[in-house]
Formats: structure tokens, sequence, C-alpha cells
């Protein structure tokens, strides 16, 4: 028989809720790149739409049980 090893993220957040992670990070780190590096201004329709995300990430985070415990 094969193990297979789980990461431990995936024992407290469900593989949706890590995704959901990785995206608003990545968003995150590019907002910051492009304000400092590019000298890009975040504009208001920007800004909405980051709000709607975190606004997503939070119902994803809310409401669900924690992820049954993997052994």
């Amino acid at each position: 028989m094969r193990s297979f090893k789980i990461r431990w993220e995936y024992r407290q957040f469900t593989g949706y809720q890590l995704k959901i992670m990785q995206e608003i990070i990545t968003l995150v780190v590019f907002v910051g790149f492009a304000s400092l590096v590019l000298g890009e201004k975040l504009r208001w329709n920007y800004a909405c739409s980051l709000f709607f995300m975190a606004l997503a990430a939070y119902f994803a985070f809310a409401f669900n049980k924690p992820a049954a415990t993997a052994i």
C-alpha cells in the first residue's frame, strides 16, 4: 500500500479555501508591486473589485465547518 502525506494546511482548510487564499495573496502582492514599482494608481473600479473579492473570501471562510482532520 502507498501512503500519502497530506500537507498540514489541508487539515485545517479545504482545497477551495486554500485556492481562495492563494488568489487573494497574489492580488495583494501584485497591487503593491503595481503601485510601488510600476507607479500605477489604484483606480476606484479596481478597489471596488478588490473589496468584492475580500467579501467573497469572507463568505468562503465564515460559514464553513472546520475541515475533517486527516489521519
